[in-house]
């Protein structure tokens, strides 16, 4: 039977930044989102896209840089339970970095896998609170991870929230790009490949937007001050990506699906394009580093 709680959803994106006031401007141009200030601090600000929240924007806490922190994107996973998940971490290798702390809409602990990547993970004090498998546009949908070595990287991850593998491709000399699904689904959330070894940085996760347009996206990203390393280009299942660091360092990525062929309506199952690791050699992506914030609401925190 499957379980209620949506254990290893990807539920809420939030964005650490040493600029808050010109990331509004660079991402409502690239992405189209507004932000509102958060009932519960003014100073956390929420992404908006079309009326619902899809992540949080926050300053890089002084003492975040004072340990090597850069601006990024930080993804949270949803738990049913923060301690036993974090137990479960440091008992697999992970470290903590953020312990668990409360905070109004619900409880989270921020944590970096064996291999060094940061994710956080919460658990929302509402059930509705707790996102959906089936993003739309404007959401995050796609979630990639540049590991040390895969195959570890991914019997971490499996052992943590209980992943599912989806499918697996050779991309000949730049390796295996593995996708994996949530526990009881059909779909792949995210894919997994080995960093290689001219890709700056250390290991890292990159989060997905899904567009209307990747080319379109590409071009408003460089005139907004931003820059891609790679593409826009066609990926394998359909559908065209681009890699991205916005103005101030922190690393994105859109993705557009491919369009549904006439006369044939896509699968629902099938609506993600699967990002493909050949290209990962020439992102010169930005690590990611400690942070907290998830789910739908409003979500806002202090270090």
């Amino acid at each position: 039977m499957r379980e209620a709680f949506p254990r290893g959803r990807f539920v809420w994106h939030e964005l650490l930044t040493s600029e808050p006031d010109m990331a509004v401007q660079f991402y409502a141009k690239v992405m189209g989102w507004k932000v509102e200030a958060w009932n519960n601090d003014p100073s956390y600000r929420l992404w908006i896209s079309g009326k619902a929240p899809v992540g949080g924007l926050m300053r890089l806490p002084e003492e975040a840089k004072r340990a090597g922190a850069r601006p990024h994107w930080m993804p949270y996973v949803a738990v049913p339970d923060v301690e036993e998940t974090v137990r479960h971490a440091q008992s697999l290798g992970a470290r903590l970095t953020v312990p668990p702390k409360d905070v109004p809409p619900g409880r989270f602990a921020t944590l970096a896998d064996p291999q060094g990547a940061t994710f956080s993970i919460f658990r929302p004090a509402r059930s509705d609170d707790m996102g959906t498998d089936a993003p739309a546009r404007g959401t995050f949908s796609w979630h990639e991870l540049a590991a040390g070595d895969w195959r570890t990287a991914w019997e971490f991850y499996r052992a943590l929230f209980g992943w599912e593998e989806s499918e697996a491709a050779d991309m000949g000399p730049a390796g295996m790009y593995f996708m994996f699904k949530r526990a009881g689904t059909k779909a792949a959330m995210g894919g997994i490949y080995t960093k290689p070894s001219d890709m700056p940085g250390s290991p890292h996760w990159l989060c997905y937007v899904s567009v209307a347009e990747a080319g379109g996206a590409a071009a408003v990203t460089k005139k907004a001050g931003g820059v891609v390393v790679t593409g826009p280009m066609d990926v394998p299942g359909g559908g065209r990506i681009a890699m991205c660091v916005d103005p101030h360092g922190a690393a994105f990525a859109v993705h557009a699906p491919a369009a549904p062929k006439r006369g044939r309506p896509r699968s629902a199952g099938k609506a993600k394009p699967k990002p493909r690791a050949k290209a990962a050699g020439k992102r010169g992506k930005k690590r990611p580093a400690s942070r907290k914030r998830p789910a739908r609401r409003p979500r806002g925190r202090r270090r």
